[in-house]
């Protein structure tokens, strides 16, 4: 991914809240039947100094099969994002040299692939990626509210993900290439939208 230095993010406490903020990633790998793109939630686990996803596929999908252990991979996480209008730019008014752009926060993360097919694994990861979801939530679900039979039934049908992350990197574009005066319009801009995107990309203008 090219990353203009004044983007680029590199304090991994960020990218991995980043990550555990989006969950819902887009899977890239290149196998036997060439690049395949799966969109997936993924559990970030960090054990003994190491990074992990953890997630699950249906057993029908090909991934696990054109795809071998130890393959690399890449995961995106595509944080809040929206359009970025020149009208929002004071300077735009003195001077016309303004453009559209947009505006967004995005995390990629390279790492090597396992497929698990024991059901207590994909059982606890589950449960995991269950319980960070439910959290918060009046009276939360829980994997074991359903009946023993019916989820066993399920999890013959489906493959366990495990990636190791090797690498991250991390793009925060926030119109910081531009004068202060342009980033409080926009910020000023997007805080009043109906948009929750554009509200969420000031939020993050003003950390």
């Amino acid at each position: 991914m090219h990353i203009p230095k004044l983007f680029k993010q590199e304090d991994r406490t960020e990218l991995i809240k980043q990550m555990k903020e989006t969950t819902f990633a887009n899977l890239i790998s290149n196998g036997t039947e060439g690049i395949e793109v799966n969109h997936l939630p993924l559990c970030v686990v960090e054990e003994e100094g190491k990074l992990f996803l953890f997630g699950h596929i249906a057993r029908a999908n090909s991934l696990w099969k054109s795809t071998l252990d130890n393959s690399e991979v890449v995961t995106t996480f595509n944080g809040p994002h929206c359009y970025i209008s020149p009208n929002h730019y004071p300077t735009k008014k003195e001077t016309g040299k303004a453009v559209p752009t947009w505006n967004y926060i995005v995390v990629h993360a390279r790492g090597k692939i396992s497929f698990i097919e024991d059901k207590e694994w994909i059982l606890n990861s589950i449960e995991m990626l269950t319980n960070e979801q439910e959290e918060g939530g009046h009276n939360p679900w829980k994997v074991e509210d359903a009946p023993r039979d019916y989820t066993q039934k399920l999890l013959a049908a489906i493959i366990g993900i495990k990636i190791e992350v090797t690498s991250l990197e991390g793009q925060w574009k926030l119109s910081q290439n531009q004068p202060v005066e342009n980033r409080q319009g926009v910020i000023s801009a997007l805080s009043s939208s109906d948009d929750p995107y554009q509200r969420e990309v000031a939020q993050r203008m003003k950390l």
